[in-house]
């Protein structure tokens, strides 16, 4: 059939679409997009972990880490991942519930070979023997860094609470005990498992590439069509989530984390059913709603909460966690109750005042605009979105299904909101002092599961609404729709518009992307904003406030699709405003009045203190990988604070210290902005002249404030250990480029592009150190840079620093093995990569906010830098790493951690150890710009 009459798609959307199945029973969706820079595939298979045999829990997750590792034709474990490496790509693949998706992106004139490589998962894989146990080894890694992720623990928790007969109650990880045993018998089950429930039938394909569509159908019919089709049938048991007693309880639980926090959870059944109405999406609308009168607005007024999210939770065949989310204070926690009625009132207010169906087209108009004005997303994530729609929607709402909102379905939306109520409510609560009885298996997660009383049911369900409470008036920052102006830009790149002494204004007019919308970045540099860990704290601590007291005045504009973000850096505050422009200026008008009325309560003041502190302390319980990628920053950047430091200042700081913080912040100031967009250059210019004008009322011009990055040259290796309350140890090893050039940038990324998938196969895949394992390029302040790191539970950081010189040593050889052709296509898939298209305005935004942070005022640094990958050839490479990293004394920080489970191995120890973080940084020679 003709396209059209198949599927809808965005009118501001370029690609073509064909859906077909293949004699196999395999669906396909092929998308000809002949603006990509890259190709992409998909595959989801509807079996996940409910599939586990209840013997064998995590197989198959252990089948997706095992399906890369070689087939019939390509038997080398690590060639796939090289191949797509080498071709300037990437892959991955993930295991849910009910779907299994692997997918990658590579250069378009290698999709061919790609797809050769990929559909073998599906036609004949290898599961070699001698793989097996290594593999088992690395899902064991994957669950031993997930211990202390409260996410998972909370999850464990859920899973023991349900009915035991249901899928949903299955360790979904595996670990080194469910995939135990003899390996022979262990791959006899997984070849099993693989046979009974890998069919073309139950898989979706998506194909996206710059070719013509009849090209793709050719591709998928080579490749795809020896997939088998067994025929198979799913047949999830036909059993409810919950058995009745596990309803109207309350289960706590002990997070490791500080953290406060309430789940309200009604059962409901499968949503898929409901996608043309979306009901559930309707409800959430008003439950989320923010404003005055809303459910947080009273409970943030009586101090019981700090945020809410409603319509999150986990869903499958036969059911929906419908959670109302809420983010306790200590009253709160004190006052559950209260804060559980005040919900059970708004869902009353919804049912008896909320059914109009101008409050449902308000919701639905914001997703009509979004889908009219589809931004386009790069290829790799657009396939994978599209092979799990696939599962889910109708053919011809395989694009628009997520957006789909056809009108108030009055008796669907009350069915739903009628099973909103206390005798279908399960609470959740977390909270580190409460009373528990109970561990979880695997992740060891204290929790208590009680019934709650008949009294309080029968109360919650006889509530009169408190007259705080109401639903949200109409919304004024909704348009009925915008139509981007044609208006062509003059100019490539953006320019200077409006400057005067201390402020600076960007501006391009888009001409590309085709939609009403616009980026505004203002960054605030100011010399008090970090210049002590104190300043620091205060800094974080007033961009808190603001976003915290903004948040009731705003919150009508961000539903509307105007969203804006205020965040702390090295050198003051930087504004992002994003949205439709037609009311982008309305929204900033208010942003800048708010901001600075600053009237900050001594309420809010303790609470968002509190939060802050809760939230920097509980980074010493991160994962250790977390923990030392922060403190990488923090060791090299003078004016960025370990959180503990900074949390030690918080302490002891009042409200005066706060007011008086901002009046020194914005005495002198320097603004630097872009705006990139739907905007004309008189409007910018306009705007330009008010932002001057406003910040001539409160400061004085100044220059931008200097980032300084400590200079490791001449120091040889230097070490820092941190502590981490982890089993597993964790690595970083930070080389450092002597420059900010486009020379040093290109030779700092190629070798980083040439080594990253060698290095994660041997070390990773091979000598199974770890889970978390692979290299980065890493700039900071400008200046290139080059990282290694792991986090291992089998190994200590000695090990760890042997493995990675060892790695670094021997990767000469490999250089030099590699033929002229290889060479060559490393270089072309980096220089694909540096210069991929930008598939839409905020990729192009983010960009050229980048380029003007990073004082490439003529924006053409990409350029520059695949001007000098071009020129390098492999002898280059050898060179450049015989001089910066083949002895263990060059210049480089390794920055680490050692396991409670590897105490007893030798220590890593130096001479060169830094122990006063201070000292070094104060005393260190620095890099400045």
């Amino acid at each position: 059939m003709p396209e059209s009459l198949q599927i809808i798609k965005s009118p501001n959307d370029h690609r073509r679409y064909q859906y077909l199945v293949l004699e196999n029973g395999l669906s396909v969706l092929l998308v000809e997009d002949k603006q990509a820079s890259q190709a992409a595939a998909s595959m989801a298979v509807n079996v996940g972990h409910f599939d586990d045999p209840f013997s064998r829990p995590g197989m198959a997750h252990f089948l997706e880490h095992m399906l890369f590792l070689g087939t019939e034709k390509f038997p080398e474990s690590g060639e796939y991942h090289a191949f797509i490496n080498q071709h300037g790509g990437s892959n991955n693949a993930w295991t849910g519930t009910e779907q299994t998706n692997f997918f990658f992106c590579i250069n378009a004139d290698v999709f061919e070979e790609s797809l050769d490589r990929f559909s073998q998962f599906f036609i004949a894989p290898l599961f070699s023997k001698e793989l097996v146990d290594r593999e088992r080894h690395a899902i064991e890694s994957e669950f031993s860094l997930k211990l202390k992720d409260d996410i998972r623990r909370t999850y464990q928790v859920q899973k023991e609470t349900v009915n035991p007969a249901h899928p949903f109650s299955k360790f979904s990880v595996g670990n080194l005990e469910t995939l135990g045993g003899d390996e022979s018998t262990l791959r006899s089950e997984l070849v099993s498992f693989y046979q009974s429930h890998y069919s073309a039938n139950l898989m979706t394909l998506c194909l996206v590439a710059p070719c013509s569509l009849a090209d793709l159908e050719m591709l998928a019919n080579t490749y795809f069509s020896d997939i088998d089709n067994h025929q198979i049938k799913k047949a999830y048991p036909d059993v409810p989530i919950y058995q009745a007693e596990q309803l109207e309880s309350q289960i706590n639980i002990i997070p490791v984390k500080e953290q406060k926090r309430v789940a309200m959870t009604f059962s409901l059944p499968a949503i898929d059913p409901f996608y043309k109405h979306k009901p559930l999406t309707f409800i959430s609308h008003l439950l989320g709603y923010e404003g005055n009168g809303s459910l947080l607005s009273y409970l943030k007024d009586n101090d019981l909460a700090v945020n809410l999210s409603a319509g999150g939770g986990v869903n499958g065949y036969n059911f929906k966690d419908y959670n109302i989310s809420i983010q306790l204070t200590d009253k709160g926690v004190a006052n559950l109750d209260t804060v559980i009625e005040c919900a059970f009132e708004y869902i009353e207010l919804i049912k008896t005042q909320g059914m109009q169906e101008w409050r449902y087209k308000e919701r639905a108009n914001l997703l009509k605009l979004a889908f009219k004005y589809q931004e386009q997303i790069k290829a790799l994530d657009l396939a994978s979105h599209l092979s799990i729609n696939m599962h889910h929607y109708d053919v011809e709402d395989l694009l628009f299904g997520d957006y789909k909102m056809d009108s108030l379905n009055v008796p669907e939306t009350l069915s739903l909101l009628n099973m909103m109520t206390p005798s279908n409510l399960r609470v959740q609560l977390i909270s580190s002092e409460l009373d528990t009885e109970r561990q979880a298996a695997w992740y060891h997660t204290p929790y208590q599961i009680k019934a709650i009383s008949p009294e309080k049911l029968k109360h919650w369900s006889q509530l009169p609404i408190r007259p705080e409470l109401k639903l949200p008036d109409a919304n004024p920052f909704i348009i009925e729709d915008s139509i981007p102006r044609a208006d062509k830009s003059p100019n490539r790149v953006p320019v200077i518009v409006s400057q005067e002494k201390g402020y600076r204004i960007w501006h391009r007019k888009d001409d590309e992307f085709n939609v009403p919308k616009g980026h505004l970045y203002l960054s605030l540099d100011s010399v008090q904003a970090a210049s002590s860990p104190k300043n620091a704290a205060l800094t974080r601590l007033y961009v808190e406030m603001l976003l915290d007291y903004l948040t009731e005045f705003t919150y009508q504009a961000e539903v509307a699709g105007l969203s804006y973000n205020i965040y702390p850096h090295q050198g003051g505050i930087t504004l992002h405003l994003t949205g439709f422009t037609g009311k982008q200026e309305v929204l900033l008008a208010l942003l800048i009045e708010k901001a600075r009325q600053r009237n900050f309560t001594q309420g809010r003041f303790n609470l968002i203190k509190r939060q802050i502190l809760r939230s920097w302390y509980n980074q010493a319980r991160a994962k250790p990988i977390s923990q030392i990628f922060t403190s990488l920053t923090v060791t090299l950047q003078k004016r960025s604070y370990e959180p503990s430091r900074m949390a030690e200042e918080l302490e002891g700081i009042t409200l005066e210290d706060l007011h008086e913080h901002v009046r020194s912040f914005f005495e002198k100031i320097h603004l630097e902005g872009l705006v990139y967009g739907d905007w004309l250059e008189s409007e910018v210019q306009a705007l330009g002249k008010r932002l001057d004008h406003i910040l001539s009322l409160v400061s004085s011009p100044s220059s931008e404030s200097e980032r300084e990055l400590v200079n490791l040259a001449g120091h040889g290796t230097m070490m820092r250990e941190l502590d981490a309350s982890h089993q597993d140890s964790s690595i970083i090893v930070y080389y450092q480029a002597d420059a900010a050039s486009a020379d040093q940038m290109a030779l700092f990324s190629l070798l980083n592009h040439t080594m990253s998938s060698t290095f994660f196969h041997e070390l990773r895949t091979k000598k199974q150190l770890g889970y978390m394992v692979g290299t980065g390029y890493l700039p900071l302040n400008r200046y290139p840079g080059m990282i290694f790191y792991i986090q291992s539970p089998t190994s200590g950081p000695r090990q760890l620093l042997e493995a990675i010189d060892e790695f670094i040593a021997d990767f000469n050889y490999a250089v030099m093995q590699i033929t002229n052709e290889q060479w060559e296509m490393t270089k072309q898939g980096l220089i694909n990569q540096v210069m991929e298209h930008d598939p839409n305005l905020k990729t192009r935004g983010q960009r050229y906010w980048s380029s003007i942070g990073n004082k490439d005022y003529q924006f053409t640094q990409r350029e520059l830098v695949v001007k000098e990958v071009a020129k390098l050839n492999r002898s280059d490479l050898i060179k450049f790493m015989m001089k910066k990293m083949r002895t263990k004394h060059c210049d480089r920080l390794v920055l680490f951690t050692t396991g409670e489970s590897h105490g007893n191995l030798e220590p890593l120890t130096s001479d060169n150890m830094i122990t006063d973080l201070r000292t070094f940084k104060l005393n260190a020679d620095k890099f400045s710009y």
